[in-house]
């Protein structure tokens, strides 16, 4: 399966542009679902969490207290480690296995933390959404009810922009109005189609 690693940061409108794939019929595996699944009621990771971290890591029906969890962990690299060892390689796991189930001429990967973590070794190109910083926080704000200091804790913990950019294969900008993404989207979906064809013939 030829795949495109798709991210971005917060409030570029990553999620927008996957949307825009599945409407042309690719298979769109989002990493943030994995996320959530690793840690479902009853399984072994989320026992985990709550012998580290308490009874208080738990709702009352037995499910992941998610906001307690991210006051642990926000500003406690020592304890943001902790959780990421325990939960990376899960999540790298259950993407690919979607991955190798995707049907589509080729996959998208969607994930914020795809150049953090060694998700982008699933993929054989990069796609960046990308728009300036300040519509960046902007945009975060509006969509999450956020305030700009919450914003920009989050992007402090991501790669830079500019780091970011600089292992990109394709770059979206996602600073223009709507009817411009769908074109974008369109061109891109061509160009994969393309090179995944490529792909098919080099490996037969």
């Amino acid at each position: 399966m030829y795949v495109i690693g798709l991210t971005g940061g917060i409030g570029s409108g990553k999620s927008t542009v996957g949307e825009h794939f599945k409407q042309r019929g690719i298979d769109v595996i989002d990493a943030d679902i994995a996320a959530r699944r690793v840690v479902e009621k009853g399984t072994p990771a989320l026992t985990n969490i709550a012998n580290h971290f308490g009874i208080e890591s738990l709702n009352g029906d037995g499910t992941l207290n998610r906001a307690y969890l991210r006051s642990r962990v926000f500003d406690n690299s020592e304890e943001r480690q902790w959780l990421e060892s325990l939960l990376h390689p899960l999540i790298h796991q259950w993407v690919k296995r979607a991955l190798c189930s995707a049907s589509s001429p080729y996959a998208i990967l969607e994930t914020p933390l795809l150049l953090e973590t060694d998700q982008h070794n699933l993929t054989n190109r990069i796609l960046v959404v990308d728009l300036p910083e300040e519509l960046q926080i902007a945009r975060a704000v509006d969509r999450d009810n956020n305030n700009i200091e919450q914003i920009r804790s989050i992007m402090n913990v991501q790669i830079s922009r500019k780091e970011r950019l600089s292992k990109a294969d394709d770059i979206l900008d996602n600073s223009g109005p709507l009817s411009y993404l769908s074109i974008a989207v369109s061109d891109l979906h061509h160009k994969y189609l393309k090179l995944a064809a490529e792909q098919e013939s080099k490996d037969l």
